[in-house]
């Protein structure tokens, strides 16, 4: 019996489970939206969490704190100034999970992990004419 034993094991040793979640975390953080599977999301999510309120915080010790988490310098830069300022009045809950349905090659229930209030991207420019005038 798994009684009070927090945390999936997503079929993977210790050090393989917690290097993939570290690099999910750090995916995640960079780009502000990934797409993964529904338990690795929910493990990730909590990780990202915890994150985010170190940078909130602030401070040297929570910057140390974070890095075991986020190995990326410039990942890391980005918690402490960008997402600090963003959510400096959320009290929690930083990121959404969007269930897309299931993967095609083995049934996989699939989600995005994204983080909440982030910019929506400018609409991209429009393509120059393909036809040029010939006449």
């Amino acid at each position: 019996m798994r009684h009070q034993v927090a945390g999936r094991k997503l079929n993977r040793t210790t050090s393989h489970r917690l290097a993939m979640l570290n690099n999910m975390v750090t995916s995640l953080l960079e780009h502000e939206v990934i797409r993964t599977t529904v338990p690795k999301a929910k493990e990730a999510r909590k990780m990202a969490e915890r994150v985010i309120t170190l940078g909130k915080k602030g401070g040297l010790h929570n910057v140390r704190l974070a890095g075991r988490v986020v190995k990326d310098k410039d990942v890391l830069h980005k918690v402490f100034t960008d997402f600090a300022q963003r959510y400096a009045q959320r009290p929690g809950g930083y990121t959404r999970i969007v269930r897309t349905g299931f993967r095609r090659g083995d049934a996989a229930e699939m989600c995005i992990l994204e983080l909440v209030d982030r910019p929506a991207k400018p609409a991209a420019a429009e393509p120059a004419s393909t036809q040029a005038e010939t006449k």
